[in-house]
This record gives structure tokens, sequence and C-alpha cells, in this order.
């Protein structure tokens, strides 16, 4: 599932692509038009936009159906910007991607909130998705130390790179272990 642009979904598309990651993508989800579903088609892996209405309680039903008839073993959330129904978490395994060390900046201001609050390093954290807000236990993290003076855009670029390799890590341990 992404909403955004779907730097991380390529990076674990290419994964299984190359043989690096045994695992197969059935879906890909997204609340909008996105340029993630275009990365998603790219790679020949059939998409399903479910917007969100002004009804969140239909959307959550929907998401949960369209999920059920998915029936995944493991569903990855990269940038999906949402917060998802304890329904769907409590019948399947979620894993979200985070740009900070959770539990600290959770939210969707993470770098931004980490430079003002004036840490010396942040990072990017993958963690089990519950039914609050990166509020779930954390599985695997990665600092990434803050330069004087960087942006929030070039520290976010810099985090992102540690989130790709990170994320395809947690999935190989998944694949060939089946632990999360």
């Amino acid at each position: 599932m992404a909403s955004g642009t779907g730097s991380l979904a390529r990076t674990i598309l290419a994964a299984v692509k190359s043989g690096e990651l045994d695992l197969s993508v059935i879906g890909f989800i997204s609340d909008k038009h996105s340029p993630a579903l275009k990365v998603a088609a790219d790679f020949g892996v059939p998409t399903i936009v479910l917007p969100v209405g002004k009804d969140r309680s239909a959307w959550d039903a929907s998401l949960l159906a369209i999920a059920s008839e998915l029936n995944p073993d493991l569903i990855v959330s990269v940038g999906f910007m949402r917060i998802l129904a304890p329904a769907l978490v409590e019948k399947f395994i979620v894993i979200n991607t985070h740009p900070s060390l959770l539990p600290n900046f959770p939210g969707a201001h993470a770098v931004r909130d980490a430079l003002a609050a004036g840490v010396q390093e942040t990072g990017c954290t993958v963690h089990r998705v519950d039914a609050g807000m990166d509020t779930g236990p954390v599985i695997a993290s990665r600092s990434v130390a803050i330069k004087p003076g960087v942006s929030e855009s070039d520290l976010h670029e810099e985090i992102k790179i540690v989130e790709r390799a990170l994320i395809v890590e947690v999935l190989k341990r998944y694949a060939t272990e089946g632990i999360l």
C-alpha cells in the first residue's frame, strides 16, 4: 500500500524481480491516484485505487474487503498515509516504514519534527502496524546523523536511502525465516 511517489515500493519490487527477495507481490492499493500506482504497474502488479470518501467507516470496510479478497500473508505499507482500522490490523500482519526512530516523532512530519527538536540523530523504523499512529512494536530501525544546517528535504532523502535498505532487509528476513 502506498500513497506517494512509490520509491520504497520500487525498491521492494526491484528486489523481488531481481530475486533478492523471494516474495510474491499480489496487489497494490493506493488511496489516491499517485505516482506509486505507475511504479506497481511498471512491475506488472495489479493496482487498486480506493479513495477515501466522506464515510470513513465505509472506506475502512472496503479496504478490509479488498485485503480479505487478496488474502496476503503480509501487508506492507510504504508511504500509505492513512491510519488503518483495528479490524484490518487485527486480521492481517501489517508493517510500515517511518522516517524517524520510533517512538520519537510519529506522524506525517517526522523529519521536520526531528529538526525542530534539535536532535543530533534521527533515522528510520520498520514497525508492526496497530490501530494507532506509528505506535506498533518496532521490528528494526537504523540511525541517521543530522548534519549541521541540513535542510528538511536533504535529510529526508538521506533517511530514504537507509529506509529502502532496511525494508528490504526486514522483508528478506521474513521471506527466509518467517520472522518480523
